[in-house]
């Protein structure tokens, strides 16, 4: 079957977007590989310059005061599985005594939604004393969870927590944000949240890419809070 018959057998919508000619097919095909390279390259960048700044496990990470937790999610209230196996490292990094703190960092933009108070149960629950766990109530994203780190919390240097498809993106933006850290991958069985959690890295990274560059403000930042500081010194 020729090019042409194959143009002529799409339906007529679709038939005016496809180039006519060689040269305009060939045109097509090269602006389409250009797109899939600039969308690659900020993954790419994540990859390249956070290889050095990943922990294996919880047991393989080095000390540092405080070990960040990203939110994930609630299911009726309480942590999502993700956000469970995330706490579930958090609190192996304290009994190991690998960090002496925990900031749990989330969404609390609702009154009928409120991740970090979720996790706080959660760890306590797990044996993590309540005063060695800080909340942060504005944890709306990725960068809004780093920046306030350290411009509120004045979280210097920390573990991050989060599942390996994220992680990288999570060193890669708390280290724009002025934080010295390592990730530490919650491993996942690769299924299809896996997957579908996966993907939805590629325009992540584009966004943390920009953010990186550009380090805006979070959305709420908000007064600088001592409870970290007091959270060590307990």
């Amino acid at each position: 079957m020729t090019p042409l018959v194959q143009i002529r057998e799409l339906p007529h919508r679709f038939r005016r977007l496809v180039p006519r000619t060689r040269r305009g097919r060939r045109r097509a095909v090269q602006a389409l590989v250009a797109l899939c390279v600039l969308a690659l390259l900020p993954a790419t960048w994540l990859r390249l310059t956070t290889d050095d700044r990943l922990a294996r496990t919880a047991a393989d990470a080095p000390s540092a005061p405080v070990a960040l937790v990203f939110g994930a999610g609630l299911w009726d209230g309480e942590p999502s599985p993700y956000l469970a196996h995330r706490l579930d490292t958090a609190a192996e990094l304290y009994t190991r005594g690998k960090v002496r703190a925990v900031l749990v960092s989330g969404d609390n933009s609702r009154e009928d939604y409120d991740e970090p108070s979720a996790m706080r149960r959660y760890l306590a629950a797990k044996g993590v004393p309540s005063r060695r766990v800080v909340a942060d109530y504005a944890g709306f994203d990725t960068w809004d969870s780093c920046s306030r780190a350290r411009r509120v919390f004045g979280v210097h240097r920390a573990l991050l927590v989060s599942q390996d498809f994220h992680i990288r993106r999570a060193a890669a933006l708390c280290r724009s944000a002025g934080v010295t850290s390592y990730g530490v991958p919650v491993p996942e069985p690769r299924d299809a949240t896996w997957y579908a959690s996966s993907l939805r890295e590629l325009p992540s990274a584009t966004k943390a890419a920009l953010e990186a560059t550009f380090t805006p403000d979070p959305h709420f930042l908000g007064p600088e809070e001592k409870d970290i500081a007091k959270a060590l010194d307990r």
